[in-house]
């Protein structure tokens, strides 16, 4: 497959993961929203990195994001919002990351909105970056 296509079905899968995210929020599942904005960004860079022609495994935002910077300067800029994002890439979605309860407990509507925030942002970037190397999303 193209790596312009490829790029293509990333994007496409992070913005429906950032549409849900949004969709979570608004019925309450705070959690699910964190982890859904986490997954959002995560796709959206590793459809950037495929529309380079890289490879693109993991789940950390941070080290995506640090390999981006080896070619994108401003790629740094969102290493704030990667570390939001990471956070809730376990507890969101496992009881046992908490000394008691379940991850629904710990989340709140202000976090989710934080985070679904941060994804946008990165999925704007990541966006924006892909057209500059006539990939549209």
């Amino acid at each position: 497959m193209e790596r312009s296509e490829e790029a293509r079905r990333w994007m496409a899968q992070a913005k429906r993961d950032l549409k849900a995210a949004r969709d979570s929020l608004e019925d309450g599942n705070h959690e699910w929203a964190c982890f859904q904005a986490q997954q959002a960004a995560e796709k959206a860079l590793k459809a950037l990195l495929l529309g380079l022609g890289r490879g693109a495994w993991g789940h950390s935002l941070i080290e995506l994001l640090s390999e981006l910077s080896g070619i994108y300067e401003d790629a740094s800029g969102l290493l704030v919002k990667a570390r939001e994002l990471d956070r809730h890439y376990i507890p969101a979605r496992y009881p046992n990351a908490f000394e008691s309860g379940y991850p629904g407990m710990y989340y709140d509507e202000e976090t989710a909105r934080r985070a679904i925030m941060c994804a946008e942002d990165i999925l704007r970037w990541a966006r924006e970056k892909l057209a500059s190397l006539g990939v549209s999303s």
